[in-house]
Formats: C-alpha cells, sequence, structure tokens
C-alpha cells in the first residue's frame, strides 16, 4: 500500500512540474509572439492563440496542484500559488482584450518571472527529495 502511494506522489508530483514547465513555456510564447506583433501580421493570430494556450496551462496548473496535493495530504501552498496565478492570468487576459499595453506588458513579464520561480521551487523540491532518499 505504501508503494502505491509513493507512486502516485510521484506521479502527482510530476504532473505538476509538467504543468508548471507548460504555463512557463506559453509564457515565454506570449512574450515572443508579442514582439511579431511589432513586425508581423501573423502576430496577431499567434498570440491570441498563445493567450489561449497560456490560459489553459494555467488551468492546468490548479488542476495539477489540487491532485499533487489531495493524495498526500500535503501543503496546500501549491494551491495557492496557483490559483493567485489563475487570477493574474484572468486580469492578463482582459487587459490584452482592453488594449492596455502599459498594464498588460509589465504584468506579463512579472507572470513569466513568478512562474519561472515556481518551476525553480518544484524542481529543487524535487532534487532535495531524490538526494535525501539517496543518503
Amino acid at each position: 500500500m505504501a508503494t502505491q502511494t509513493t507512486s502516485a506522489e510521484q506521479r502527482s508530483f510530476s504532473f505538476l512540474q509538467v504543468a508548471i514547465a507548460l504555463q512557463t513555456l506559453a509564457i515565454f510564447f506570449q512574450a515572443v509572439t508579442a514582439g511579431l506583433l511589432l513586425s508581423s501580421s501573423h502576430g496577431e493570430v499567434l498570440h491570441g492563440v498563445g493567450a489561449r494556450v497560456m490560459y489553459g496551462a494555467s488551468m492546468l496548473y490548479v488542476l495539477a496542484a489540487i491532485l499533487a496535493w489531495r493524495p498526500g495530504g500535503g501543503a496546500p501552498r501549491p494551491i495557492l500559488y496557483a490559483s493567485g496565478f489563475l487570477v493574474l492570468a484572468s486580469v492578463q487576459v482582459a487587459l490584452g482584450i482592453a488594449h492596455m499595453p502599459s498594464l498588460h506588458v509589465p504584468l506579463g513579464v512579472l507572470m513569466f518571472g513568478l512562474s519561472v520561480l515556481a518551476l525553480g521551487q518544484v524542481l529543487y523540491a524535487r532534487l532535495s527529495e531524490r538526494s535525501g532518499n539517496r543518503s
């Protein structure tokens, strides 16, 4: 039974890693396509598609955080982070639709930084867990 719980926790944990990595890549893609808005007619379409993917990745991050917490009974803090990020993504989408680049761009930079920090935190915890098991 303990082996099943451990493998379930590992699966949830790697799902969380994948969700955060996808979110980070989607936000980076948004930065690239924002630059394309200035130089290409396809930039607007790519940025719009990327916005939908980024929002979906934020929702996936919330789901992954819930699933990682639920089986192991761990701390609910990642759910709080993921939910907060989903709120930021919602504000970001609203600012983009309202064509308010003076707020949209800095919030995008902040979101990318926070997403990289969250990914680093999860990866660091994973590395710490692995090195603790080998000792």
